[in-house]
């Protein structure tokens, strides 16, 4: 029976940091993963890094994950591109809360400024006429996920820990965990496995959100930076049975990917047809030229998401030795190096680099 300081159940992006952080750090560590690395949620993301400000807890984690991810700027596979994120706003009541975000951001050591209607249309002229400005956040990236999560596990095995692949954990055990082989792996566990967390902890709440996305053919620099609406965050942190948001990012092939659809309650992966154009309606008001680009790729994905939208890492109480990072809904990739790190500081027994309070996930202990 096996051995290990810590048994890493998934490995997608969120998993695999943790990984390759408790590795580094010399522990002996085991990545239970049952289908492709990083091929869940982490394969469906948009793969932004993108500083979200309305939760001051989410601020914090975006804020100590981005500047975790600067290793990764002149890595080739992680497709690293800092075409920073212009938020867009249609009326101009919207502008109303631009000078707090820049303030909140600013705060955090993120810089953001403000930009008018003329400068907004210099920065992409495909805009459509009559928009009001908006807020550019020049800093930020995005990245490939999958590459990057199994880059990490790679990582994590050149510093010596095992790699369960196509193995799936069945239970929890009193000293760890049991494989669908029949096998038990034994020492602390951490939970990172998303959407199915409840399989093995039913006691934390988890709800599936699916999402639409379209990735076009190569269109190099009709897009420039990352555009988004500011009301955004309406459709990320609402409770709405399905919604839909501008969200457009240029990736460094060329290629334009466009999102962003949720929905609660649904269970299939089909690509629904009524969805994915509500979803593209709403990005075609904002570029209208994306209407004459021609679409490779439609798919759907399922963020996790907790109750009060804030993901749990740190200890599950009611279990020793048992730990958890997982509903982390659309900012699983940009979180991941901050949740990695939050996660095994704890682990440790260190003096965190954030107030880890607000993920404990006693907290929705049902």
């Amino acid at each position: 029976m096996a051995s290990y300081d810590l048994i890493v159940l998934g490995a997608g992006i969120v998993g695999a940091a943790c990984a390759e952080r408790a590795a580094g750090e010399g522990l002996r560590v085991a990545v239970v993963e049952p289908g492709p690395v990083g091929g869940g949620a982490t394969a469906a993301a948009m793969g932004h890094l993108v500083a979200m400000d309305d939760d001051p807890a989410e601020l914090a984690l975006s804020r100590l994950s981005l500047r975790l991810w600067e290793r990764f700027a002149d890595l080739p596979l992680a497709e690293f591109s800092r075409c920073g994120t212009l938020w867009v706003a249609r009326e101009p009541r919207e502008l109303d809360g631009v000078a707090a975000k820049v303030a909140r951001l600013a705060a955090a050591g993120i810089e953001a400024r403000p930009v008018g209607a003329d400068e907004l249309y210099a920065l992409e002229p495909h805009l459509t006429p009559g928009l009001c400005g908006g807020m550019l956040v020049a800093g930020e990236a995005v990245v490939y996920p999958p590459r990057v999560a199994q880059h990490l596990l790679q990582l994590a095995c050149e510093r010596q820990a095992q790699a369960y692949l196509g193995r799936r954990a069945v239970a929890l055990t009193a000293h760890g965990a049991r494989l669908d082989d029949g096998s038990e792996l034994r020492g602390p566990v951490l939970v990172a496995t998303g959407c199915a967390l409840p399989e093995l902890l039913p006691q934390l709440p988890m709800r599936s959100r699916k999402g639409h996305l379209v990735i076009t053919e190569r269109y190099p620099g009709r897009i420039r930076h990352q555009l988004l609406e500011l009301g955004y965050a309406d459709s990320a942190h609402g409770d709405a049975d399905s919604s839909v948001a501008f969200n457009v990012q240029p990736r460094p092939t060329g290629q334009i990917l466009i999102g962003s659809s949720r929905e609660f309650g649904v269970e299939e992966r089909a690509v629904s047809p009524p969805m994915l154009r509500r979803m593209l309606e709403r990005a075609f008001a904002f570029v209208p030229m994306l209407r004459e680009l021609q679409a490779l790729r439609v798919w759907t994905g399922f963020r996790p998401c907790t109750p009060d939208g804030r993901p749990y890492i740190g200890a599950f109480a009611p279990r020793p030795h048992t730990w958890v990072a997982a509903g982390h809904e659309g900012l699983g990739v940009t979180t991941a190096l901050g949740t990695a790190q939050l996660l095994v500081e704890q682990l440790l027994g260190r003096a965190p680099a954030i107030d880890p309070a607000p993920y404990a996930p006693t907290r929705m202990l049902r």
